[in-house]
């Protein structure tokens, strides 16, 4: 069987990608990373997918030192309010500097380490947030380092990083994954870590359209009600 590390955040787009993964007859290790992120409910739920799924995981205590980001900095103002067309104006205040380049050097190395052909990972590119590290450029960029920085790379059997929702928009992807059965109950998109997820905040407002748009009720955003 083919092995992959797969990195799990708890959120949709990542519990998507580690159903698809399986799918595709990869034995998935989840790697889940608690950086220092505004709160913790989202590793709470990755744990909960992947044991759904029946996969091992590990959690990662990796704090990110610095707080350049509204994910790492609860004192900094969330952006609030925004459409979907709205994010397309430039990169917001909720990117983490190079949070993907250092997660996927993280799972390359537990990778490489056990022999697993590949990295999955849930960026995507066309209802995203902006963010630099969530575009093909960046993907094919990151696959040559591991071409000329690993020893299997050196070897000419590189580890592959897998992108399997870059070109899909949010209703696809939600559409894929409510077809493989993914916990969506399970996931937690919200930048906020209340009872219930605030309905205004980026990740809220792309999840709530994604759902709208595949025609399918989300099991989290109807608990609004409740946000104590």
């Amino acid at each position: 069987m083919k092995d992959a590390i797969v990195l799990l955040s708890g959120g949709l787009d990542s519990a998507t990608v580690l159903y698809m993964a399986l799918e595709s007859g990869y034995r998935c290790r989840c790697l889940i990373f608690d950086y220092g992120q505004r709160h913790r409910k989202e590793i709470a739920r990755a744990r909960k997918i992947a044991k759904k799924a029946g996969c091992a995981y590990r959690v990662i205590k990796l704090p990110f030192p610095w707080r350049a980001s509204a994910l790492l900095d609860k004192k900094a103002d969330l952006p609030s309010g925004r459409s979907a067309g709205d994010m397309a104006g430039g990169i917001p205040s909720t990117y983490v500097p190079l949070r993907n380049t250092i997660f996927l050097s993280m799972a390359s190395g537990w990778a490489e380490a056990i022999g697993a052909e590949a990295v999955f990972i849930g960026a995507n590119a066309v209802d995203f947030s902006g963010y630099p590290d969530c575009r093909g450029a960046y993907f094919e960029a990151f696959d040559r380092l591991l071409e000329k920085g690993s020893k299997i790379g050196a070897e000419g059997r590189p580890i592959k990083i897998k992108a399997p929702l870059l070109e899909m928009k949010k209703s696809e992807i939600i559409a894929s994954g409510a077809a493989l059965k993914v916990p969506y109950e399970l996931t937690w998109s919200c930048y906020k870590g209340a009872k219930a997820p605030c309905g205004e905040c980026d990740a809220c407002v792309l999840r709530e359209k994604g759902f709208r748009e595949a025609g399918l009720e989300d099991p989290i955003m109807g608990r609004r009600d409740d946000k104590s």
